[in-house]
C-alpha cells in the first residue's frame, strides 16, 4: 500500500464528473491539484454555472445520452437524492430521478484502466430507508464489477462551515484501498442544544416551514440548506438571533458561502431568461458543499498506507446500515468513525453573515408558530414562543387553534 501511496503522491488526477450540478466536487479538488475533464448535467441552469466557470472543459447535457467516459483517473457522481431524501419522495433507488445512476454503472463498464477512484455522494437517509435498500442496491453493483468499496457520513461543520450537513461519500475502486481514504479522526461529534434549551447568547438556525418535525434546529448555526420545497418555492432557513431579537433568512450570497461557494458563484444563471432568483437557491441547495469535497479531494490524493484494525466492527446487512462500512466482495465490516473527520471550531452564524437576514414575514412566523405550539411531540422553549408571539404582534396568551390578526 506504501508503494502505491507514493505512485499518486503529487499527480494530476483528471476528473469526469457526473450529475455535477455547479461544481462542488471540482471545486474543492482543485486544490488538490485535480482537474476536471468532462462535467454532465441535464440542468440547464447548472450549464450555465458550470460553463461560466470552466468555459474550456467539455459539457454533457445528459447522462442518458453520454457513450462512454474520457480517460481519467476519477470519476464523481452526486446523483439526484429527491427519492431518497427524508423531505423528497422516500421511494428509494428506483425513483424516477434517482434512478438515474444506473448509467453510472453502464459508464463504469467500459470505464478505462486508467480510472482509480469513484466517489458517489448523497443524503444518510438512505442508509436506513426501507432498511438500506439503495446502499445495498449500490455496493451490490460495485461488487459485481470487481470494485471495493468504502464510505462515511461526513457533516461539513467538521470543517469550520455553520451549517449542518451530513452527507454519504461512497469511495469505490479496483486499484486503491477506498478505506484508506475515509479512515481517520474520528472526533466526538458536539451535541446539538435541544429546542427547549435557549442561550441568550446564541444564535439558532431553523426551518420555517416546518415546525412539526423538528428536524432543522442548530445552535450557532443552520441546517442543511434545501433546494426548495416541494411546490418548487425556495426555502432558506430561519435564523433567530436571540442577542438582537433580529428574525430572518440569509441571502443566497451567504447561502453560496455556507455551501464553501465563492460569493455571486451562482449569478451566471440569472443571464437565462425569464429566471428568478429561486433558481439560484435550488442549485445552491442541492449542491456538494465544497469544504467536504476539498477534505476528499486531498484524501484521494494521499490515502493512509492503513486501517485502523480498532474502528473495526461487526457489519449486520439486515437492518439499517451504519453510518460508516467498508468492504468486497464477500467481505464486509462496520467502520467506527464519526461524522467528524477533522475538528475545526466553525465560526458562529451570527459572525459568519456577511448580509443582513432577510425578515421573515408576519405571515410565515405565525405558520410556524402555530404548527410549534400544536404539535405534542415538540418542546419548544417558552422564550422563543413568547418572542414568535411578540414578533407577530400577538398577546402573550396567544395559543391556537384561535387565530387573531397580525399587527401590521
Amino acid at each position: 500500500m506504501n508503494e502505491y501511496r507514493e505512485r499518486n503522491e503529487g499527480a494530476v488526477l483528471r476528473v469526469a464528473s457526473l450529475f455535477s450540478g455547479i461544481g462542488g466536487f471540482e471545486l474543492g479538488f482543485r486544490d488538490a491539484g485535480m482537474t476536471p475533464a468532462l462535467f454532465c448535467d441535464v440542468d440547464p441552469d447548472a450549464k450555465a454555472v458550470i460553463t461560466a466557470a470552466w468555459p474550456e472543459v467539455p459539457f454533457c447535457d445528459d447522462i442518458r445520452e453520454l457513450r462512454s467516459l474520457p480517460q481519467v483517473e476519477v470519476v464523481t457522481a452526486g446523483f439526484p437524492c429527491q427519492d431518497l431524501s427524508q423531505a423528497g419522495r422516500k421511494t428509494g433507488i428506483s425513483g424516477g430521478r434517482s434512478g438515474l445512476v444506473d448509467h453510472l454503472f453502464r459508464l463504469l463498464e467500459t470505464a478505462s484502466p486508467d480510472l482509480k477512484w469513484v466517489v458517489v455522494e448523497n443524503v444518510p437517509y438512505m442508509l436506513g430507508l426501507d432498511k438500506g435498500f439503495a446502499m445495498r442496491s449500490l455496493i451490490e453493483r460495485f461488487e459485481a464489477l470487481g470494485y471495493r468499496w468504502a464510505y462515511r457520513v461526513v457533516d461539513s461543520r467538521a470543517f469550520g462551515i455553520p451549517q449542518r450537513r451530513p452527507r454519504v461519500l461512497l469511495v469505490a475502486s479496483r486499484v486503491g484501498f477506498p478505506a484508506h481514504v475515509l479512515d481517520g479522526e474520528a472526533n466526538e461529534v458536539p451535541i446539538d442544544e435541544k429546542p427547549a434549551v435557549i442561550d441568550d447568547e446564541a444564535a439558532y438556525g431553523f426551518y420555517w416551514t416546518e415546525g412539526n418535525r423538528g428536524l432543522g434546529w442548530v445552535k450557532h448555526g443552520v441546517p442543511p440548506i434545501k433546494g426548495g420545497s416541494g411546490l418548487g418555492i425556495p426555502s432558506p432557513p430561519a435564523v433567530w438571533m436571540v442577542p438582537t431579537g433580529e428574525l430572518g433568512k440569509p441571502t443566497i450570497t451567504d447561502a453560496e458561502r455556507l455551501q464553501g461557494f465563492p460569493a455571486g458563484w451562482t449569478e451566471p444563471v440569472m443571464s437565462r431568461s425569464g429566471t428568478r432568483v429561486g433558481a439560484r437557491w435550488k442549485l445552491v441547495g442541492n449542491a456538494v458543499n465544497v469544504a467536504t469535497a476539498r477534505w476528499l479531494g486531498r484524501r484521494l490524493s494521499r490515502p493512509l498506507s492503513a486501517v485502523d484494525d480498532a474502528r473495526l466492527g461487526h457489519f449486520d446487512a439486515g437492518k439499517r446500515w451504519p453510518n460508516a462500512a467498508m468492504g468486497e466482495r464477500g467481505s464486509r465490516a462496520k467502520l467506527n468513525l464519526s461524522p467528524w473527520p477533522e475538528r475545526r471550531e466553525p465560526v458562529a452564524i451570527r459572525d459568519f453573515l456577511s448580509e443582513p437576514l432577510v425578515p421573515l414575514s408576519h405571515k410565515a412566523a405565525l405558520g410556524f408558530l402555530n404548527r410549534a405550539l400544536t404539535t405534542p411531540k415538540l418542546v419548544y422553549s417558552d422564550a422563543f414562543l413568547d418572542f414568535l408571539r411578540a414578533y407577530c404582534g400577538l398577546e402573550a396568551s396567544y395559543d391556537p387553534p384561535i387565530r387573531l390578526k397580525i399587527a401590521s
